[in-house]
């Protein structure tokens, strides 16, 4: 039986979303593990090409790291400053085992921080060569409003709020969808002491 349960299952274009997935206990469990990885590799701003700083904070875990700079968008096996990625939190890779159907192991945990006037726009991960394995995202922290569209850019969208301990499933054809988040509700969890959200998503690379 797995150590997961989730309160409810629901569908949003393809895309599984696992409600309340991670009881408080587990989310405290992961907070902790991710404050290791930290430690280790230090949260950095990304940079887009246009020069722009990103309002998302990142780092990462496992045999590869996403990064962005001028140099565009990218994996990398090492950090902007230089060391590896530390390994995968072995609760991390537990929710993978549970949730994604997929035989392969991620080989990346893309760390994600938003504080409160953080967001993330409307993109799709295809930075990756195997589409047959889904991204697994887990939310922690601060509610957000997860926005989802189309395989091209434009047209109908729909949105859904996301709160502390909600895993979603992206895969199939869902894989290659739009999907963003408009806004945090800043403070609206206890589960981090100064608030924000930390979005984990998992990745196969290679």
């Amino acid at each position: 039986m797995s150590e997961f349960a989730a309160n409810k299952a629901l569908e949003l274009r393809g895309m599984q979303v696992l409600k309340g997935l991670l009881d408080r206990d587990a989310q405290e469990r992961m907070v902790e593990e991710l404050r290791h990885v930290i430690r280790a590799a230090p949260l950095f701003s990304p940079v887009t090409q246009s020069g722009k700083i990103m309002s998302v904070r990142m780092t990462s875990a496992g045999r590869f790291g996403w990064i962005s700079d001028r140099n565009g968008y990218r994996y990398s096996e090492t950090h902007p400053d230089g060391m590896p990625w530390p390994e995968m939190p072995p609760l991390v890779s537990r929710v993978w085992d549970t949730v994604s159907g997929c035989a392969r192991t991620p080989e990346c945990c893309l760390i994600n921080f938003y504080g409160e006037s953080a967001r993330m726009g409307m993109h799709q991960d295809i930075d990756e060569v195997d589409f047959s394995a889904p991204v697994v995202s887990i939310s922690l922290g601060d509610d957000a409003l997860f926005r989802v569209g189309n395989e091209a850019r434009g047209g109908r969208t729909e949105s859904i709020w996301l709160t502390s301990g909600d895993v979603v499933v992206m895969g199939g054809a869902s894989r290659r969808l739009f999907h963003g988040v408009d806004r945090v509700k800043h403070g609206s969890s206890t589960l981090l002491p100064r608030a924000g959200r930390i979005n984990v998503t998992l990745r196969v690379v290679t």
